[in-house]
This record gives structure tokens, sequence and C-alpha cells, in this order.
């Protein structure tokens, strides 16, 4: 027994050292080591089994068939069932196709379907199909089943060989997006084992016993008239998908979707990192965008086709201009949804509808965090936030990993180096600012812990392939992991952020949900065997990718009970899944303190955007190693753009806090927050926007440029609202660096007012003090430009109204208020302006629904300035209505807290309430 309590320490240490320190790819399967990917990428049309569509007819609204062999032959020798399929369509253009195993057939078990993540409202946007039109498409020789969709496009289901589409009416009956339009549809049936069959895989020193044979799911999806795909994250990667297979594409790995923990991840490659979106987007100039999701939460694996792929296979003599991709899973079903588009914003508002709009963030999450693994003790917390002060640097969120707990057991607080949490909370709350702590899935069996005691006696934690607790390592060493599939369990998760429960937590504290992908060290690849089971004989290969979901899921909304419905949660997740968006915020992991992952930042973040989830960001500085000043400065000024901006770095790493690289790297770190401070009520409004509408805060180009080819595949630069465009500075010591600006109009410097012309790239000089941000003309911004401690202490602040004028001289933009923190602005507590500048006159107008209830959200805030960029009067005065008051227009500081900022046409002190309706006119 003695030698087994030494050794177990050391193996633990040895699993540690090589998890921190290294990023192995040995350790990480490739496709060609995963049967089902190696299987199905290696198929063709010629060896797939053809299926055909049969008993076509409507039931309770849907289309639905069955999906059988072509020939009885085949059938025979695939030992296989039919299938059976459903098509359902929804409002605003969204089709959703299942296709499962007959249950009726009784096969071993039921295929996964994942719960919990379309959204109940989505469900009552059904449209009941009423009947079905028969038409034969040219070149078939048996009809295919049409229903409508929307105006303009219709749903069709092929028979004959199966192939589901949906076509654009208006254009021709062109098709949109279509499944099995080569024939590479296959669907591996559940199998009873028999007497000699050893359906099992290894990899490394990991088995996996595969009980029910081979159940994977594959087939083609091709968008017609795309130039581009995005999205399926999370990757390190370009923006717009590079072919994966094909003629010209050297040898390479799919796209892989499966959730892992990944240190030191390597910039540029398809590998799967810490989650998994399975939903794409396409876009081009001929068509416009289209997309589609599969709902499944098992490993996935997606080529995207080279040019001229097909024809190499001799397989399709579909028109050229599309994109087409296989997409591959070990399990569960085909759940699949199809979205017409055509716009950009159209897409996303329909994936959205589905899988549920991002939540509405606390306004202090939305500006800067301070992070590192680990702030030693309460005194360190203490004199980090006072030099915040002494330095004039707001921030709003002081973070604790791991360390801060008693022996890694979460809801707990080591007692000597946090002996007072809450007076510690306290002090921090008391200059408007919050704190986080740590909360990861890994629970310590230690039967002294009542977390886990209570955790067992309940049966609560995932069993293992033989149906005992799984047991494995995490940071606290041996650890079970909680059966977050159960809805009970996520409830009894939930109830553990209570005050009584979390001693030591406060109202100002809010949760870090990292680690949940499962990351387990002596896992097959870092994670839960497949093979674990979860609740109601679930697999964990079936689950895995939602299950970090579900554990955000909980914890977000454990959080929501603990403050009796009325707080908005904050929870940061590392872990994602489709749905994530609702739950909270999303960071990229463990990233390097290097150009490159500076670079990728911006790509995997407008990507996180694509797939719905908009409050996102990538640790500032890099979270391993050392930056260089240099490096550490273009990041903070990037970085003060993500959505989600925080900095967070490894304990092996120097201190990084923004007062340790000498006073002029301070002075520029201060100046890159204070701009993300001046912007928050534009942030605000912005993610307001996502919130009603599923479109993100950082945007591609094309998004606001859809028929701008130049944009198509440009991620160094991105759109924060439809307002403002950010290029990156990414390499060392860069004295100059070209901008496209998009558009026939103008573009203003946001730093100096500057007028740069659209539809053009420029080169600029690159200077210290910021990277290139242009503000676009025809649109106005909202900015506080009075800097505080914290967001808190900003709110009764005056607003600045930045107007950039178009060639015609007009400009638009909104602005959105509540009161930062509850959910009464669901009842109406809300303030929603709209100011128009035309004909010489500014007008605010009230964009807040009367429809949305009696609340009403009170406040005596101003505007105390109105820049003007581009005005062509010079004139002097402006006159304020029904007020009949009559104001200065002068030249004044574009910022007034920068020395030197030049000169432009400002009307001062209009002091008119956002709340009200006025006009402002020039004299």
């Amino acid at each position: 027994m003695k030698n087994k309590t030494q050794t177990l320490p050391l193996l633990f240490f040895l699993l540690f050292f090589n998890h921190v320190h290294s990023w192995k790819k040995e350790e990480f399967r490739t496709c060609h080591q995963t049967p089902f990917c190696k299987r199905a990428r290696s198929r063709t049309s010629s060896t797939s089994t053809p299926l055909v569509a049969t008993d076509v007819t409507i039931s309770d609204g849907n289309l639905i068939a069955k999906l059988v062999a072509k020939s009885k032959q085949e059938e025979t020798q695939q030992n296989t069932n039919p299938l059976l399929l459903s098509l359902s369509v929804y409002q605003n253009g969204v089709v959703r196709v299942t296709i499962d195993e007959d249950r009726s057939l009784n096969p071993p078990k039921s295929r996964f379907h994942v719960p919990d993540v379309v959204v109940s409202e989505f469900q009552s946007t059904k449209l009941w199909l009423q009947r079905v039109t028969q038409e034969t498409l040219d070149g078939d020789d048996s009809p295919s089943s049409v229903v409508y969709v929307s105006d303009g496009f219709d749903a069709v289901l092929r028979h004959d060989p199966f192939e589901v589409f949906v076509r654009d009416k208006s254009n021709g009956n062109t098709r949109v997006v279509s499944m099995n339009s080569h024939g590479l549809f296959d669907f591996e049936q559940l199998k009873v084992k028999g007497e000699g069959d050893d359906w099992g895989e290894s990899f490394r020193s990991h088995h996996d016993k595969r009980p029910y044979g081979p159940q994977s799911i594959s087939f083609d999806v091709t968008f017609h008239g795309a130039d581009f795909v995005y999205g399926i994250p999370e990757h390190a990667t370009s923006l717009a998908l590079k072919p994966t297979k094909g003629p010209g594409v050297e040898e390479s790995e799919p796209y892989r979707l499966f959730n892992l923990d990944v240190f030191e991840y390597i910039h540029d490659s398809p590998f799967g990192l810490y989650g998994s979106v399975p939903f794409m987007l396409s876009h081009g100039k001929q068509r416009g965008s289209s997309g589609f999701f599969w709902l499944n939460a098992a490993e996935m694996q997606i080529d995207v086709l080279g040019s001229g792929w097909d024809a190499e296979n001799g397989i399709s003599k579909l028109p050229k201009n599309r994109v087409d991709t296989l997409w591959m899973s070990e399990a569960g079903v085909v759940d699949a949804f199809f979205f017409v588009g055509p716009t950009p914003k159209d897409v996303l508002k329909q994936y959205t509808s589905v899988t549920g709009m991002p939540a509405m963030p606390q306004l202090f999450s939305t500006a800067y965090h301070q992070c590192r693994w680990n702030y030693r003790d309460e005194e360190d917390v203490e004199h980090v936030d006072s030099k915040f002060d002494e330095f004039d640097i707001p921030y709003d969120v002081l973070w604790l990993d791991i360390e801060h707990t008693d022996g890694k057991k979460y809801f707990t607080w080591d007692n000597v180096l946090f002996p007072n949490p809450e007076e510690m909370q306290r002090k921090i709350a008391a200059k408007g600012r919050h704190m986080v702590t740590i909360v990861d899935p890994h629970i310590k069996r230690d039967n002294s812990f009542p977390l886990h005691k209570e955790a067992t006696e309940k049966g609560y934690y995932v069993k293992d392939s033989s149906g005992n607790d799984y047991d494995g390592w995490c940071w606290p060493g041996s650890s079970s992991y909680l059966d977050m599939l159960s809805p009970e369990i996520r409830s009894w998760w939930g109830d553990k952020f209570s005050y009584q429960n979390y001693v030591g937590s406060t109202p100002s504290l809010y949760i870090w949900n990292d680690m949940n992908e499962p990351s387990v060290f002596n896992g097959p690849e870092v994670t839960m065997p497949r093979d674990a089971l979860h609740i109601g004989g679930v697999e964990h290969r079936e689950v895995h990718n939602a299950y970090g979901y579900y554990f955000h899921m909980a914890t977000s909304e454990g959080l929501v009970k603990r403050g009796d419905g009325k707080d908005r949660p904050f929870v940061l997740s590392r872990a994602l899944f489709a749905g994530t968006q609702r739950y909270g915020a999303i960071w990229t992991g463990d990233n390097t303190a290097e150009w490159d992952h500076l670079r990728v930042s911006v790509p995997m973040v407008l990507t996180l955007g694509l797939a719905g989830v908009s409050f996102s960001g990538a640790d500032v500085g890099g979270f391993f190693g050392n930056p260089e000043p240099e490096l550490l400065v273009r990041w903070y000024q990037l970085g003060a753009f993500y959505p989600f901006f925080r900095a967070h770095a490894h304990h092996d790493t120097k201190r990084r806090e923004p007062w340790l690289f000498g006073e002029r790297n301070t002075e520029l770190i201060r100046d890159a927050i204070h701009v993300r401070y001046a912007l928050l009520p534009y942030y605000y409004t912005l993610f307001r926007e996502a919130n009603t509408t599923g479109v993100p805060v950082m945007r591609p180009l094309w998004m606001e440029f859809p028929s701008e080819e130049a944009t198509f595949s440009n991620d160094e630069a991105f759109m924060i609202g439809n307002s403002l465009l950010v290029q990156g500075i990414y390499t060392e010591r860069a004295k100059q660096t070209s901008v496209y600006l998009p558009g026939k109009e103008s573009w203003y410097d946001f730093r100096t007012g500057n007028v740069y012309k659209g539809g053009a790239t420029h080169k600029l000089a690159v200077t210290e003090e910021s990277i290139p941000v242009f503000m676009r003309a025809g649109t106005i911004i909202t900015r506080k430009d009075r800097f505080r401690r914290s967001s808190t202490q900003m709110t009764n602040d005056p607003y600045t109204l930045v107007i950039a004028l178009n060639s015609s001289q007009e400009a638009e933009g909104e602005l959105y208020i509540d009161d930062g923190s509850s959910f009464n602005f669901l009842q109406g507590a809300y303030i929603h302006r709209r100011f128009i500048f035309k004909d010489g006159k500014l007008t605010s107008l009230d964009l807040a629904s009367a429809s949305n209830g009696n609340a009403r959200y009170p406040v005596n805030t101003v505007i105390e300035r109105i820049i003007l960029l581009g005005h062509a009067s010079g004139s002097k005065n402006a006159l304020v209505e029904p007020s009949n008051q009559k104001v200065d227009i002068e030249l004044a500081p574009f910022w007034v807290q920068r020395k030197n900022s030049p000169a432009v046409m400002t009307i001062r002190k209009p002091n008119v309430r956002v709340t009200d309706d006025w006009t402002i006119k020039i004299l």
C-alpha cells in the first residue's frame, strides 16, 4: 500500500508535466487512425450503396419517406433496414431533415438525438405541410417531391437517386444547398454483438469496446453559387476554409470537430480544439449566402473539397460555381438544417432562430478583465487592484485560477491564502468592480469533500464502460465527472452556486468554467473514453462535443437561481457547442505569446461569431510564453476590440500587468484600454443587436460588404458593428501596412478624423500609438469620454456622439441603454434611440417597443458633445428643439483625453437627454 501511495503522486506529476509543457501531435488521432473517418474519406459514389426514397407522404405536417437500398441484393449484402426520413419546414427559410433507424424494427438501442439545443420558440415556427407536389426534374425518369419553404424557395426530395436540396425559384430554380448530390451518403446501422464479433478499437494504450459496432454517418453537402465557406469552429486557421482534399491539395487532414484540451496549439491547422459547432456558412458574389447545420454531438470530420475533385473521381457534372464538402460523424443521427439566406445576416438570424440568440451580457463583462494563473493571495489581489488606480488604468474584473481553492476542490477557498474572501470581494466591489473564480467539471475524489460524497451517494457521476463511477486524472489528481446530460444533475449542480452552498461568495462574484471538454489527463487524447456511459445508456462518444455545453448551461442557470432570477449571469467557458451563445462567453484557449497567435486570433474570433458565439476573445498577450513589450502593446491595441477583452497568463510566465513594461508602454496600453471604455456604449448597443438578431458584434468585412470580392478572404481586418473597421498590426517593428477600405463611401481615421477613399487599398505609415481604425461614412456611434475606475462608475456620465457624414451629408446610428445587470429589459425597461442626420438636422427617435411591457428605465443622462466629421458648412451655431436653445459649434479635440488630438467640428454642450425626442439644426 505504501508503494502505491508513493507511486500515484509521481504518476500525476508526470501527467501534469507532460500536459502543461508540450503539445505532441502523436497523442492525437489523425483521420487515418480514426476508422470511421478513414472509411468515409475513401468512399466514392461507385462504392457507396445507392438509396432511393419510397413511401413518400405527408404526416403531422412533415414530409416523410423511407430510404431503401436501390436493389434487394445490395440491401441483403449490407444487412441493412430501411431508414426513416422526415422533412420539416419552418418560418424564415429554414428546412430540417432528420434520418434515423426505424425504431419499429427494434434496433439494439435508440440512437442519440441531442437534447436542449434547439430552442422551444423555434418549434412554434413550424409550417405544417398540407400537400406535396410531384415534379420530374430534368434528366430524371422518376418524379421528385416538392414542398413550399418560403416566397421564392422550395425544398425538393429527389427519389432516385436520393437527394435533398433547397432551390431558388426566383433564380431559375437554381439549387442553394443540397445533400447527397454526389451520392456519398452512408449510414452504418447498429448491430447486436454475436459470437466472435470484435468491434473494438485501440489508440495508443487505450481500448474502446464499441459494443454496438461501427455506427458512423457520412454524406456530401454542396453550397451552390458559393465562392468560399466559413464556420465550423474551433480551429486555429483562416476565416475562409481552405480545401482539405482534391487536386492540388497536399496531404491534409479534414477539419476535425472533437472537443480537446490542447496546450500550445499550433496556428494554421485543421486540428480540432476546445469546441465544436457543426455549422457552415457559404458566401459568393453570384448567390449571396446560405448555411447548413448538423445537430450531432459525436466526433465529426469535415472535408472541404477542392475545385476539380469531382472530375478526378468521375462523380458529378454540377455547375462549377459551388463548394462541395464531405461531413463524417462517428455516431448519432442525421438532424440537419438548411438555411436559405440569402444575405449573411439572414443566415445568422436563421441559425440562431434554431439554437437561440446570444445572451445579453452584463455591462461590466463587456469591459476589461485582468487574469493570471494565479494571483497568489488576498494581498496580491489588493496590490494589483490598487496599481490599476495608481496608473489610471480602468478595469472591471479580477480573476482567480485554480490555486485559490483548498486542494483543487471547487467552491472552496485556501484558508491560508484567502482567509477572508467576502471582505476581499467587498473591497473590489466598492470601486464598482467584480471578481471571477474558476469552477471546473472534475470533482476531487476525496471522501472528506462533501460535494464528492453527495455526488457519489446520488449516483451523479458519469460511469465507465463497466458501470462504475468513472475515475480519471485532472488538476486534483483522482477525479470523477458529473453527468451533465441529466437535467436533474444540472439542477443539483446549479444549486451549489447559492450563497449558502458556495461559502465565501458574494453577489459580485462570477464564474469561469475551464477544462470542460472534458479534459482527462490520463484519458485517450486527454479526454473521456468514448465508451463511458451517461444517463439512459448514452455512450460518451455520442454526447462528447456537448458535454462542456451542458456544464456551461448548468453553471449559468445556477447563477440565475442564485440571484432569484433577477441577475444576469456571467460564465466564461472554454468548451463550446451549438447553443453556447445562450449561456455566456468563450475564449480561444491556451494560445502563445507569438505574433502568429496574435494574427490567428482574428479569424478564430470571427468564426466563433459566425457560429452564433458573439461574446468571445483571445487571451491578450498569449497564455504561454513571455511577450516582448511591442507584441504585448500590439495585442492590447487589437484585443481592445475583441468582444471579450481579457489579459491572461500561465503561472510560469513573468508577471505582465500593464505597468510593468516601462512608462511609454504603460501609456500605450492605458490608451488602448481607454479606447475600449470610451466605446462601451457602442459595444453594449451591438451586444443588444446580437441578442435580438444573432448578428455578431465582430464581423467579417463581407458581412457588411457582401458584394465586394476583395473582402471574401480578408481576415486581417474586421468590422465592429457596421461602423468601425479595425486592421491589426501582426509583424514586429512594422513601419507600414496596407488596409483595404471597402464600399463607395469614404472612411474617417478614428484617431485623427482624416478622410480616406472607399473601394481602395491604402498604404499607411505605422506608428506605435495605435493600430489603424476607421469609421465608416454614413454612421453614428456613441462614446463616453470621461474615464473612471470601472464601467460601473461611468453609468451617469454624459455621452459623445460621433457623426461620420457620407457624400450625401447623411448618417445614422443607434444607442441602447438598460440597467446593465438585471432582466428588466425583457419587460421593456430600456432606452433604444435612433439618431439620423439629414438635411443639416440631427434627429433622435424612440425605437423602444411599446409591446415589451410597462417597465421603464429612468435615466437623466445627457449628450454633452456632438462631433461632426465631414460636414461641409462653416456654421458657428445650432438650434436645439423643442427647447429653442441656441448652442455653439466650434473646433475642439476629437479625443478630449489625448494629448495633441486634432481639432474637429463639435457642437458643444447641447445637453439633450438621451431619453427624449429632439432635433438639432445646423444654422
